[in-house]
């Protein structure tokens, strides 16, 4: 449960930290990180495994490179349901997810 909790505090960080590098995103305060967190977790618990069997076909025609896609998209959609963050355009979302991702492989191995 700790060990959840530490995971779930480092990737508040990391949202907090890519919204300081990425102009198009922005973080009010550390509490809506959080909640990112948590919508996020949700999103891609319930909504992204949806739309990835719906996108199937493009994802195998692009070789994989469109879930990049759906992972920006994702982030936008994040953007618009939390308070306190925001996500201005598709290229500061598909550059956000992808650091995002990264931070949570990161996040995987410790």
């Amino acid at each position: 449960m700790i060990n959840l909790f530490f995971k779930w505090l480092l990737y508040a960080l990391s949202i907090v930290f890519i919204s300081w590098i990425i102009p198009g995103i922005e973080v009010d305060n550390f509490l809506s990180a959080m909640f990112v967190c948590i919508i996020l977790a949700l999103i891609n618990t319930f909504i992204k495994p949806l739309i990835q069997l719906i996108a199937l076909p493009v994802t195998i025609i692009t070789l994989g490179l469109f879930s990049l896609v759906i992972n920006a998209f994702m982030l936008m959609l994040a953007g618009w349901i939390a308070p306190g963050f925001t996500v201005e355009g598709f290229l500061s979302a598909f550059v956000g997810s992808i650091l995002l991702s990264l931070f949570g492989l990161a996040l995987s191995r410790l």
